[in-house]
């Protein structure tokens, strides 16, 4: 038995190199489908560009995330709402029915004021979109920790209707996937699988090479109603070459699969005649 949830390669995965490249990997290994992170590569921001690729390599684009990052607070637009209404026309225009979305940073503070009220508009402009709201971590420094976010990390606190849980994230903020997961009840729409060691810093290891729940989280899915897709975001930037590349992505779709699929105990019994 196979499992229905599509299991999608971040083109932030191939980092260092260009959105292209993610394309040709998810052929190669055989992912069902790519979420393009919106960043500086002009590719990743050109709907006609994302079309072409996704055609001559027939792999789809099913979730887009939208600019969010600090690099990327200039791609489109110094507006935050700009930018996130541009990350839903390209979701359109690709036929992705999600958009990932950060929680805004502190010092965005009209941005933040308004931004529970702000998404519900720009959630009826495209209401055929899912904006996933992502959980986040503290951030430390010189032996501090702060948050930049509000309300916070933790996206439930503010109680959206869709969320983006984020592995990695959780060991970064020394929080259970699994307990978040329960937090964001039926509002979990989207997964970004990584894993991460608990040394509060964002890493986003293959999965299986941490401490995160994964395999865990990934069997728990099926019972929790979940319609929505599970994204790789695995860092390779510090790989020798594309072939280790290549291979770490490899790893992270097989377990994904692996542990996505119900086992044949979990399967209804075939009664014959």
């Amino acid at each position: 038995m196979t499992s229905d949830v599509p299991v999608l390669l971040s083109s932030s995965s191939v980092f260092p190199e260009p959105t292209a490249a993610a394309f040709e990997m998810a052929a190669t290994v055989g992912y069902d489908g790519v979420e393009i992170m919106v960043w500086t590569d002009a590719v990743s921001q050109d709907a006609g560009a994302l079309q072409g690729l996704a055609k001559h390599y027939d792999v789809p684009v099913l979730s887009v995330h939208a600019p969010c990052l600090l690099v990327t607070q200039r791609v489109w637009s110094p507006d935050p709402w700009e930018r996130l209404t541009r990350a839903a026309q390209l979701a359109e225009s690709l036929g992705a029915p999600t958009v990932v979305v950060h929680p805004p940073f502190t010092w965005q503070r009209d941005y933040a004021r308004n931004f529970a009220e702000g998404l519900a508009k720009v959630q009826a402009r495209h209401p055929d979109t899912t904006f996933a709201i992502e959980n986040m971590y503290p951030v430390r420094m010189a032996g501090r920790s702060f948050v930049p976010y509000v309300p916070g990390w933790d996206p439930t606190e503010a109680s959206y209707d869709a969320y983006t849980l984020d592995l990695s994230h959780c060991a970064a903020a020394r929080t259970d996937s699994l307990a978040m997961a329960d937090r964001m009840g039926t509002g979990l729409k989207h997964v970004h699988l990584g894993d991460g060691s608990g040394e509060g810093r964002d890493e986003h290891l293959v999965p299986g090479r941490g401490t995160q729940p994964c395999a865990e989280l990934l069997r728990s899915l099926a019972g929790r109603g979940f319609t929505g897709s599970v994204a790789l975001e695995v860092s390779t930037r510090k790989v020798a070459n594309r072939e280790v590349r290549v291979q770490d992505l490899r790893e992270s779709l097989e377990f994904a699969r692996r542990y996505l699929t119900p086992a044949e105990s979990d399967s209804p019994a075939i009664t014959r005649a």
